[in-house]
């Protein structure tokens, strides 16, 4: 039976990039088991000393931290290695490297990410304008979004221009229903990149089925049938193929991967 271990994530920040980053790592390791500890907006030797306690007082602790200010990152090594708690400086190294590189100092500043400048303002614009776009609710301004996602239930649309509108793209995603048409202003429409997204038809009725048993609905027989989806993804993709949009199929990807190769059709419609 594998160890359990107590994670201590420790950040002087949100702890954003430290929660990604062991996300990652722990992917990579498949027999892992571990309860997770965040801390976040860690400033002060008094904060570090009541995690380090708390180390000691659970089994099989490790420590891994994003600290950027120099006195208390060493203050939490030090602290740790005195403990014999693992511990781990995930930008340490990196940010010497990369004084080194450049020729110049950093500036161990905390959150020094998370500025209001112009990027930050147009991240927030395209989630606002994303959210009142989702799921077809407002079609009458099309030529004001960077993504159109089109495609039918459950294939990810609004997971997707939500992780799109986080990194700034106003997106607008729109259901593919049988019979009903899609708005005029997207065939005409060359500014965004207009995407479909696509899954298996097997996949899809799982996903389905599963909703409608959470609302208790019976009377979605339609929405659950096989041959019924079938239908609407060969639909879709005529429709796709019909207007030369880039199609992806979702049914193995994560949202991130989705979002990922949309991000490259973006970058070659820029440089046509």
């Amino acid at each position: 039976m594998n160890e359990k271990y107590n994670v201590y994530l420790v950040s002087d920040s949100t702890g954003e990039t430290l929660d990604r980053i062991f996300l990652s790592l722990k992917s990579q390791f498949a027999n892992f088991t571990y309860e997770k500890k965040e801390f976040a907006f860690i400033r002060t030797e008094q904060q570090i000393d009541k995690i380090i306690k708390s180390c000691n007082d659970s089994k099989n602790s490790l420590i891994l931290y994003t600290i950027v200010e120099t006195r208390l990152a060493k203050y939490i090594s030090n602290q740790s290695e005195k403990n014999n708690v693992p511990c781990f400086g995930i930008l340490g190294n990196l940010i010497l490297s990369f004084s080194k590189l450049l020729n110049q100092k950093a500036i161990h500043k905390p959150s020094a990410q998370h500025v209001l400048d112009d990027d930050y303002y147009k991240r927030i614009e395209a989630i606002q304008f994303t959210m009142s776009h989702d799921d077809g609710k407002k079609v009458d301004d099309i030529e004001n979004a960077d993504v159109i996602l089109l495609g039918v239930s459950r294939t990810s649309k609004t997971p997707t221009s939500i992780y799109l509108a986080n990194r700034g793209y106003k997106t607008i995603n729109i259901p593919l229903v049988l019979e009903q048409k899609i708005p005029k202003d997207l065939i005409s429409n060359t500014k965004a990149c207009i995407v479909g997204l696509v899954a298996d038809p097997e996949r899809l009725a799982d996903i389905r089925r599963n909703r409608v048993a959470i609302m208790k609905d019976n009377k979605l027989r339609e929405y659950t049938n096989l041959e019924f989806i079938k239908k609407e993804i060969i639909d879709s993709k005529n429709l796709f193929k019909k207007n030369n949009w880039p199609i992806i199929d979702v049914t193995r990807r994560s949202v991130e991967e989705t979002a990922a190769s949309i991000l490259k059709i973006i970058e070659i419609k820029k440089n046509k």
